[in-house]
């Protein structure tokens, strides 16, 4: 997932379609070959960010808000909108922080008291019920609850729909991702409470050299762009600022 540069300067332009990237005389194209254009000036100009941050070699694996693009360009699986709601919101089934330990008492604590109040404020937000348990087979999410959650990201557009999923499979819960895009908590948090148990343990027993720092990296670097393409995915003004070039 590495190729050679060969390209020196990248810019963006207005076309019928869009907001295109320019890599020096040539159009950037997606995988199925379909012109590379964006819905806003502001995504536009974050993707060339990407484009012009490579060095020697285009590291395709870095480039999370391109993929992003391509996807909602190309579409591989070929899903629409309901199709994607209903994926996002299945996901409330095995929701990361609706399933709660027993034992150890510690980890039980810390459970309690780092998602208590994300559940609590979710419920508040969105006017549901979501609740907890420690059964193997998870809570018992009302119907309602699901059709107040598919209501809701029906008010997003496909391409933020994409950015939404996208956000959910990093995290493995609707509830921190619906949190994070609504600025109720930040990147950092939303990716710590996912990833509680484990953190729990890396304190008790302690790290394994550069790999778990590695994955949170990792972990950062996707729920970041995630959400910052769902941000841009909806805004509709447009940002007057020109790529800055080192």
């Amino acid at each position: 997932s590495e190729r050679k540069k060969f390209y020196q300067n990248v810019s963006i332009s207005q076309g019928e379609g869009g907001f295109e990237i320019n890599l020096d005389h040539r159009k950037l194209k997606t995988p199925q070959a379909k012109l590379f254009t964006v819905p806003s000036e502001a995504l536009a100009i974050a993707v060339a960010t990407e484009w012009d941050s490579q060095k020697d070699t285009i590291k395709f694996y870095t480039m999370h808000l391109t993929t992003l693009c391509n996807t909602a360009l190309d579409n591989p699986t070929q899903r629409n909108k309901t199709q994607l709601i209903r994926a996002a919101v299945k996901f409330l089934e095995t929701d990361t922080v609706c399933y709660r330990v027993e034992e150890p008492p510690a980890l039980a604590e810390l459970q309690k008291n780092e998602w208590d109040p994300v559940v609590a404020w979710a419920e508040k937000r969105y006017n549901v019920t979501i609740g907890s348990s420690t059964s193997i087979l998870g809570p018992n999410i009302p119907a309602s609850t699901k059709e107040t959650f598919i209501s809701h990201l029906a008010s997003y557009n496909m391409w933020a729909l994409q950015g939404i999923e996208f956000v959910i499979t990093q995290l493995k819960s609707l509830i921190l991702s619906m949190s994070l895009i609504d600025r109720h908590i930040t990147v950092e948090k939303a990716v710590l409470l996912s990833r509680l148990e484990e953190e729990y343990q890396i304190r008790r027993w302690g790290n394994v050299e550069w790999a778990h720092d590695y994955d949170l990296c990792e972990l950062r670097a996707r729920t970041a762009a995630g959400t910052l393409f769902v941000h841009l995915c909806s805004e509709s003004s447009t940002v007057k600022h020109k790529l800055l070039q080192d």
